[in-house]
């Protein structure tokens, strides 16, 4: 996860640096162990490696997608769970199965990191480690034979256990650093990683199982015959992220028709936008919530376009409330005329309703609209003398709990003042 408007910059913390710290100590200790004793079965370590490695550079970064290398999670997750190979038992242990999916990861990772993508060590700390965890989960008993005998619903049911704890880890170790690098709350975080991994983690998963299930039965063969599937699943997901790109940069555009046509200052929409939503991850809304946050934000002064004098530095904030709803009531009415999600135009016409009245997102875009627009031309200390004028104003004119949340935010990204557009 990135920085980007909105989101507050920090240092790196000791959990940001422990999670790859702790991948690569695991790595080594797995090699060295896989080196004293050898490897066991070496082709079956070559098909499985070559699928993750393959998987791994099939990546697609800047996607948003909870998992960009699906092909390679799934096969890491196969070759975890191997009982059989074609009817033999499979001997590889936690560390040589660390060791191979490593390995294959970091081979397959090469041009990424040549394009100097930053998201590839994190990314590989943590296929190493949720490897690692099911490996432990579910080697050491299945080499021991204590699963020859489960069959049927009892042994679908072990695989499905080893797989949600596996994904539980997963959500943790993504949410953990995240958390120690924004200051946002743990909590929403990791609910929100879990709600991601209901749709691509999931088809991961079910791979990963059938893969192992299959070659168990078939051998080697079945591996190729297996990942049809989830590239095509891949294919639909980049085309799906494509079209909502292309639709956010579409609600982008219209929110600069103020700023184009002269209504408001350059950057002022991106800006409420970018604040909001982090203000929105504070207070523990979920990712559909806060994506109509973003688009309200963006084009919550829209409606000035359809006055005949504009607002003096399209500072809407200072007007009288009753201005205030009528152009909050013309925006909403230009928003359902885009086709934009009817979601996004009741945050834009309640944005100037009175704030025990509004939804939250609505609370959030006038709160962080008002900060904005006060704290823009006030030079040094204008951000803090902003935010107390916002704590001191009438109980119905700004919600509390979201002014906190702005300070909040402010104080994470050691900000007096509003990002420069």
């Amino acid at each position: 996860m990135s920085a980007g408007p909105g989101r507050p910059r920090a240092a790196a913390s000791p959990v940001t640096r422990l999670v790859p710290v702790c991948a690569g100590l695991l790595a080594l200790c797995a090699l060295a162990s896989v080196l004293w004793s050898g490897l066991a079965q070496r082709p079956v370590v070559l098909a499985f490696g070559a699928l993750v490695a393959v998987g791994e550079l099939a990546r697609r970064s800047g996607t948003g997608a909870r998992d960009p290398a699906p092909l390679g999670a799934a096969g890491a997750l196969a070759y975890t769970l191997l009982a059989d190979v074609a009817g033999r038992p499979a001997h590889h242990g936690v560390a040589q199965t660390v060791t191979v999916v490593a390995a294959a990861a970091l081979l397959g990772s090469v041009p990424h990191v040549a394009r100097g993508d930053g998201a590839v060590p994190e990314h590989l700390a943590r296929r190493v480690l949720t490897v690692a965890f099911a490996a432990v989960c579910f080697r050491p008993l299945s080499n021991q034979g204590v699963f020859d005998d489960w069959s049927g619903p009892a042994y679908a049911l072990l695989l499905l256990a080893v797989l949600a704890l596996t994904t539980l880890c997963d959500a943790v170790l993504a949410a953990a650093p995240a958390h120690a690098r924004t200051g946002w709350p743990f909590g929403p975080l990791l609910r929100e990683e879990l709600r991601g991994m209901v749709g691509i983690t999931s088809a991961v998963c079910a791979t990963g199982a059938v893969m192992a299930l299959a070659v168990a039965v078939a051998g080697l063969w079945a591996l190729p015959v297996f990942c049809v599937p989830l590239l095509l699943t891949q294919l639909s997901y980049r085309r799906y992220a494509a079209v909502r790109a292309t639709y956010r940069q579409t609600i982008a555009s219209l929110a600069r028709a103020t700023e184009i046509a002269g209504y408001t200052p350059a950057g002022h929409a991106r800006r409420v936008a970018g604040l909001g939503v982090a203000v929105g991850r504070d207070l523990g809304l979920s990712g559909a919530e806060l994506t109509v946050l973003e688009y309200a934000a963006l084009m919550h002064d829209i409606g000035q376009l359809s006055l005949v004098d504009p607002v003096p530095a399209g500072a809407t904030a200072a007007l009288p409330l009753s201005e205030q709803r009528r152009i909050a009531l013309l925006g909403g009415a230009v928003v359902r005329q885009t086709g934009v999600d009817a979601a996004v135009a009741v945050v834009v016409e309640r944005q100037a309703d009175p704030c025990r009245e509004q939804p939250v997102a609505a609370r959030i875009v006038r709160v962080v609209n008002a900060y904005e627009e006060k704290a823009r031309d006030a030079g040094p200390g204008g951000g803090l003398a902003a935010l107390e004028e916002l704590r001191l104003a009438a109980a119905g004119d700004y919600a509390p709990e979201v002014v906190e949340a702005l300070a909040r935010v402010l104080a994470r990204g050691s900000l007096t003042g509003p990002p420069a557009g």
